[in-house]
């Protein structure tokens, strides 16, 4: 048998042609805490179950990073899925819908099935037997046509809508035994890999809970966000009643009826949202302060802008306010643990004077409000003063916005907190779900060029540290808000898509954001692209793409 010469970690070792990588990432396994689920070969990602046929470097990818555990998730989905296949018996009908995360947890919505605890049970040790048996998990690629005839006879026309717009000529489809479906990503090479999971029931569904790629051998303990999860099932709702619950749907009706239609239904009925929650803040009566806090490209600017015409229509005078004005000083500002100043955390803010200056608007005096000059870092005065009258109201954009520490000498009756994210609620198809944290990189990547001049590389390289912010400063408070808005647009990837396609191809394959960008673009290649000409300037996405009639 043909030797070839193999490179890991600057040493060489030779193996057999058509030796699997699976083989010898057993021989390396010991010499890594986490479990290796990839190899990349020659900077090409790679399934385990492929052979070796040339001399080549090989990198271990494991489930301590981000596209390793992202391939376990993605895994774990399809023998969830596989499972209660088997357990339901039907062969005709898809009876799980994965909907959205839930902490740590995945929502899969059951069709026509009672989530009781014996049918949990009875998923769960399907699972776990499919887990023993160690069943190879397969990829076969077909022809378009003859992958959209598999589907429709399994009934999932999910995916025989979503193939119909599909550019390339063939179609990767995955299986174990004799159970097909697709999943856009890459797996692992066999259900024996999948050992981290558990099963909760919600409402009418199961949680299926996973890992996280910090603690990839901990299951951790299910969470709660009721508002959170709230809005996520009112917006997947209203997607099931215009017909756009994944983005076949999407694709055909901006063929069929044309994407005006669309943007029409999405812009009215988020300006129904935004008009709820005007009402709620008036209805509720003294609340002198709007707080308003999320995570980066959430659109906070232009929701800023929008609650505020919507605030005056209803008598109010709302005046913006950055929460930014309040920076320390940069040579007071902390420094993280690499040295670099951490804007991020609270001790970034002068708080005291922030909660010096508010208590004192609320008790009817006039404050001179500060106002920060980025580009010498300094906190500046000039002449803004302000006195709050019987109907006027601050309208307070900032990362710390829902952190009672921020706001500590107001007392709570004068405040109103409103935490907005971009809470994707539609799916490439049944079984493959649009992440929120893509969405939200997608909008930064977009506007950071068009604003900054940075390259796709570059917010692709800071936005880890940006969701590490996020992690600490803004999520474990979003559950004390008075009202959560959804600011994610059901069309939106379809107009970022011309935008950041190009920035994405522009990242070389020596650049260490390679493989995420082409994650991305073979994300984007599901949909259709339309331009932004037809947008409405008011439009939430503007702030993002440009031509916004706010100061955004």
């Amino acid at each position: 048998m043909r030797k070839v010469t193999v490179t890991i970690n600057n040493n060489e070792y030779e193996y057999e042609a058509g030796t699997t990588y699976e083989q010898i990432v057993k021989d390396f396994q010991k010499d890594y805490e986490a479990k290796i689920v990839l190899v990349s070969v020659d900077g090409r990602l790679r399934e385990l179950h492929k052979i070796l046929s040339n001399d080549c470097t090989i990198e271990f990818i494991t489930l301590a990073e981000k596209i390793g555990m992202e391939t376990y998730r993605r895994s774990a989905t399809f023998l969830l899925v596989k499972a209660v296949h088997d357990v339901v018996g039907a062969e005709s009908k898809n009876h799980i819908v994965a909907q959205y995360t839930v902490g740590r947890g995945l929502l899969c919505k059951l069709i026509d099935i009672e989530p009781t605890e014996q049918f949990l049970r009875s998923v769960k040790a399907r699972m776990e037997e499919l887990v023993a048996q160690n069943i190879p998990i397969w990829k076969t690629s077909y022809s378009v046509d003859e992958a959209r005839k598999i589907f429709a006879e399994a009934g999932m026309e999910d995916k025989v809508k979503l193939f119909k717009y599909r550019r390339a000529s063939k179609v990767n489809v995955y299986s174990i035994g004799d159970y097909k479906d697709y999943y856009y990503g890459y797996m692992v090479p066999s259900t024996g890999y999948i050992t981290h999971y558990d099963l909760f029931p919600y409402d009418e569904g199961i949680i299926l809970q996973l890992p996280s790629r910090h603690s990839p051998n901990i299951i951790p303990e299910k969470t709660d966000s009721p508002k959170l999860q709230k809005t996520l099932q009112t917006t997947s709702n209203w997607g099931e009643s215009i017909g756009i619950e994944n983005v076949g749907d999407l694709n055909e009706m901006i063929c069929n009826e044309g994407m005006q239609d669309v943007v029409l239904l999405q812009e009215a009925y988020m300006e129904s949202k935004i008009a709820e929650i005007a009402k709620d803040i008036v209805n509720k009566g003294g609340r002198k302060f709007i707080m308003i806090a999320g995570p980066s490209s959430s659109g906070k600017t232009s929701f800023s802008y929008r609650l505020s015409i919507q605030l005056r229509a209803l008598g109010l005078r709302p005046h913006p306010i950055a929460l930014d004005n309040y920076f320390r000083n940069r040579e007071d500002t902390p420094k993280d643990d690499d040295g670099n100043y951490d804007f991020e955390c609270l001790e970034a803010i002068d708080v005291d004077l922030f909660n010096k200056d508010m208590p004192a608007l609320l008790s009817g005096e006039t404050v001179e409000l500060p106002s920060f000059n980025f580009k010498v870092g300094k906190r500046e005065y000039k002449g803004d003063y302000k006195r709050l009258n019987e109907n006027d109201v601050l309208v307070i954009e900032g990362i710390h916005g829902l952190n009672e520490k921020m706001s500590y000498a107001l007392p709570a009756e004068s405040k109103y907190k409103i935490y907005i994210s971009a809470l994707t609620a539609l799916n490439v198809d049944e079984h493959n779900r649009i992440a929120t944290t893509d969405v939200r990189l997608i909008r930064r990547m977009v506007r950071d060029n068009r604003t900054r001049g940075t390259s796709a590389s570059g917010t692709l390289n800071m936005w880890q540290s940006v969701r590490r912010g996020e992690e600490k400063y803004i999520f474990p408070f979003q559950e004390s808000a008075d009202a959560v808005f959804n600011s994610a647009l059901i069309y939106e990837l379809s107009v970022l898509k011309l935008y950041a396609e190009p920035l994405l191809f522009g990242i070389s394959k020596e650049d260490p954001q390679y493989y995420e960008a082409k994650r991305l673009l073979k994300f984007l290649d599901y949909f259709l692209g339309v331009t932004s000409e037809g947008l409405p300037n008011n439009s939430l996405i503007r702030e993002f793409v440009g031509g916004s009639i706010f100061n955004v």
